[in-house]
């Protein structure tokens, strides 16, 4: 695997995460795979296509503010067009007037198409979600 191509999973998986955490889910869509699957956290369900996974992530958007996100660990392995590339995440968000903190390590398989790297499955491993804080 060449750095290069190692920094460019890199760049797109940064990408990704910007759109969301910047509020700009609608950028997510050029840097998903039409046929982009969610696998829910324990792999209960999933969702399928690429309109029904930015749904997610807009939801989320809408909903939720982030006052912490820190990603670490990343580790990338590449065999011929096919990226899997994973990392540890460490967020504190509000919603509904609650604090919420979920940690984890999100999981990515990205698929290289026409020289740009696509999302094209991801899920969330070892996550550990719950509420910090109230408002009441």
């Amino acid at each position: 695997m060449s750095g290069n191509t190692r920094e460019q999973v890199l760049e797109a998986i940064e990408k990704i995460n910007l759109a969301w955490k910047e509020n700009r889910p609608a950028d997510l869509i050029p840097l998903f795979h039409p046929e982009m699957t969610l696998a829910f956290p324990g792999f209960a369900g999933k969702g399928q296509g690429r309109d029904a996974v930015v749904a997610g992530f807009k939801d989320f958007c809408s909903h939720a503010a982030i006052h912490e996100c820190r990603e670490t660990d990343f580790y990338v392995d590449i065999v011929a067009s096919t990226a899997v590339a994973t990392f540890r995440y460490d967020m504190v968000y509000e919603r509904d007037g609650r604090r919420y903190r979920s940690r984890g390590r999100d999981f990515w398989v990205l698929q290289e198409e026409d020289g740009q790297w696509l999302a094209i499955w991801r899920t969330m491993l070892d996550m550990d979600e719950g509420c910090i804080s109230d408002e009441d």
